[in-house]
């Protein structure tokens, strides 16, 4: 399959997304990752186009850098702590609508974003799409922690069946440093048939801000297709 038509996939679902569920005067947060891009585009030109005074509350430092390069108007959750609609991509969506999220970092604050949001939608390709979380995304579960704990940390996710790697920057020595300042592992439990169960065992541990599931949060994706249509979920 071409990389294009994945793109457009992407693309598609971004734009499908955007003009079904985006309206005037909304709040709206804008979640992280490659897919969003599309998202904030569109939604850029639609505000544009109609006057649709939206204004914008980022999940990272990149969809704070997309809001403000594409000219949109850019708030906080202080000012807005009831969002109308959160726009987000996942690293795998299962047959529930439970997400893995967290592959770029952003975990924690895309959490806290979606929990204030009256409505989460994601938007995605069909690589992201499975019956059950693990089955496609070989990445493991991404877990934001507290520096001091990440050992500690790592040996319960061991004795919980996981294979927990501290997850290490790519242009720095070291390990990746979130945008609060904590590190992420990344935790394997193979295919998770029961995400709730894990999720708890995951908060449970000291050190431990969140976790990448987001379980029961989502209220629609649009998954972008190989031949490039839009199916909705």
């Amino acid at each position: 399959m071409s990389k294009e038509l994945i793109e457009l996939g992407k693309k598609n679902a971004a734009n499908k997304a955007v003009e079904e569920n985006v309206e005037a005067g909304m709040i709206l947060g804008i979640g992280s990752g490659s897919t969003v891009v599309y998202a904030v585009k569109k939604i850029a030109e639609i505000n544009k186009a109609k006057n649709m005074d939206l204004k914008c509350i980022p999940t990272s430092f990149q969809s704070r850098q997309l809001i403000v390069e594409n000219g949109l108007t850019l708030v906080s959750l202080d000012q807005y702590p009831v969002i109308d609609l959160d726009i987000d991509g996942a690293d795998e969506i299962d047959k529930s609508l439970n997400l893995i999220k967290g592959g770029g970092g952003c975990l924690v604050q895309e959490k806290i974003i979606a929990s204030a949001s009256k409505k989460l939608v994601i938007i995605a390709d069909y690589t992201k799409k499975s019956e059950f979380l693990g089955e496609n995304w070989k990445s493991g579960v991404p877990i934001e922690i507290i520096p001091l704990a990440h050992v500690p940390i790592m040996k319960k996710l061991e004795k919980f069946g996981g294979t927990p790697v501290l997850r290490m920057a790519q242009a720095k020595a070291g390990p990746v440093v979130s945008d609060n300042g904590n590190f992420i592992i990344d935790a394997d439990f193979g295919i998770i048939k029961n995400p709730l169960d894990l999720n708890l065992k995951l908060l449970q541990i000291p050190g431990v801000v969140d976790s990448g599931l987001f379980l029961g949060m989502a209220h629609t994706a649009y998954i972008g297709q190989k031949d490039g249509t839009v199916k909705k979920f």
